[in-house]
């Protein structure tokens, strides 16, 4: 679930899969999405069309990320994007196309996802020929774009047209092929202590990881390293641990697990490490598999010809600069590289190291008048 500000991303989430995302207590007091919140969702069918309500045959289960549209937020999305085979952008009819709408859509292009579904959300709130005059602005936004998207005019909180969004998430974004038998790559997404405060020692469980398998099969009882890992001294150190369960939400615990879905990982880590999200960002994977530890990247990089999501007015992007500090995100990590030298590529020194594979896209924004704005990506040279 992409796009900007409050223009109904949770409540639409809440209408497919019958869960409120927003449960940090920062979010439930400010009312927008922090953090990234998860749900699954089934999808049925029967003489009546698609629903989620269980009625008929049983169609697919789906997990839904639903990510923060706040500008000041943007690196946690665009952490979601990473994980995702595909992605509805939601767009209030009220309000149109703003600022975030631009960047989340970039961000899932930069990403790789061609899978995307368009949500004219809100249409209760309009007039019918406000609804169409709106319905044309998204067409022409996602021609400019290059986004090709069905675009379903819906009201989340009256859950009105959600069988027909159901309808078309099933043909515009299938359960992609993947690889089983590749080396596991799990991304980790958010990290937690599961222990409530007064728990008996002897009643303490591990830290968990929450995030996407993309690739490879885990199971209860596999040894696993988590990349770059811990904070030691001045530097980093890998940590190695083991699986002792695996969830999801409305599934339940199970013995081994497969690419697809959000994923819970039970482990052996003291829960001090995993409070909180301090592990966000890192990868898990069997020992001696794992991509490596980058604490510096030379990339080729892809600039924009002017910066995305700019609402004051169209600003050009300007050349990469020898020194400057730059916003880095690949997979679920968010860092800041310093740039050392230019050229044909990009040298950056990165704050945090990262664990990528070469294939794996860095997505680069810059400070624009106190605000990380995005203005292109780079592949490993």
């Amino acid at each position: 679930m992409i796009g900007h500000v409050d223009h109904g991303k949770t409540t639409l989430t809440q209408a497919l899969s019958g869960k409120w995302t927003d449960t940090f207590s920062e979010e439930l007091k400010r009312g927008i999405t922090i953090k990234l919140g998860y749900a699954n969702a089934c999808f049925f069918r029967d003489e009546n069309g698609f629903n989620a309500e269980g009625k008929g045959k049983l169609v697919r289960c789906v997990s839904f990320v639903d990510a923060p549209g706040h500008e000041a937020l943007m690196a946690v999305m665009l952490a979601a994007s990473s994980i995702m085979d595909g992605a509805l952008l939601v767009i209030a009819a009220n309000e149109g196309i703003r600022a975030q709408t631009r960047e989340h859509a970039m961000a899932a292009k930069i990403a790789g996802i061609k899978n995307v579904v368009v949500v004219q959300n809100k249409i209760d709130s309009v007039s019918r020929e406000d609804a169409l005059k709106n319905h044309e602005e998204i067409e022409k936004f996602l021609k400019e774009y290059g986004i090709d998207a069905p675009v379903i005019p819906v009201s989340a909180l009256h859950r009105v047209n959600i069988d027909l969004l159901i309808e078309a998430i099933e043909k515009k974004i299938p359960t992609p092929e993947r690889d089983p038998k590749a080396d596991p790559k799990f991304l980790v997404v958010r990290s937690f202590d599961v222990n409530k405060p007064g728990t008996d020692l002897q009643k303490l469980v591990g830290g968990v990881l929450g995030g996407a398998l993309v690739r490879g099969k885990l199971k209860v009882g596999d040894e696993i390293e988590i990349r770059p890992g811990i904070k030691k001294g001045t530097g980093w150190e890998p940590v190695i641990t083991e699986i002792t369960n695996l969830a999801t939400e409305g599934v339940g615990f199970f013995k081994e697990a497969t690419p697809g879905g959000s994923l819970a990982i039970g482990t052996k880590l003291d829960p001090a490490i995993t409070k909180r999200d301090a592990m966000m960002g890192n990868v898990a994977g069997k020992p001696g598999k794992m991509p490596p530890v980058l604490n510096s990247v030379t990339l080729d990089v892809e600039l924009f010809e002017r910066v995305v999501g700019f609402e004051e007015k169209e600003l050009k992007v300007d050349p990469i600069r020898v020194g400057e500090p730059l916003m880095i995100n690949v997979n679920t990590a968010v860092t800041l590289g310093i740039v050392k030298s230019k050229g044909d590529t990009v040298e950056l020194s990165l704050k945090k190291p990262v664990c990528a594979d070469r294939e794996d896209r860095f997505v680069i924004s810059r400070r624009i008048d106190g605000k990380w704005r995005l203005i292109g990506y780079g592949i490993p040279a």
